[in-house]
């Protein structure tokens, strides 16, 4: 799985802050949560053909459920930031 930035139709933001901001942040996190879930699933494979472990396959997966938790609540948390966003009177 691969995520795609969009793109904003606005100008950079430019200051000192426009360096800080992470705008793959979330990409990179996604995409390294995929590559986890991807070992976990040839782990799995690999132990329905017996040539690998069950210690192996089960840590694997509880390191693949971890990591997708982790990228659901950065999920979250970036929604509840946009909902309190949108929510502002200006």
């Amino acid at each position: 799985m691969r995520v795609e930035p969009l793109l904003p139709d606005a100008a950079e933001p430019r200051g000192p802050l426009a360096g800080s901001a992470q705008p793959n942040a979330f990409a990179r996190l996604v995409d390294a949560a995929g590559a986890i879930l991807d070992g976990a699933d040839r782990a799995e494979s690999a132990f329905a053909a017996h040539r690998g472990g069950l210690q192996e396959m089960v840590v694997e997966r509880a390191r693949a459920d971890l990591a997708l938790q982790v990228a659901v609540a950065a999920a979250q948390r970036a929604v509840q930031s946009l909902t309190t966003v949108l929510g502002m009177q200006v």
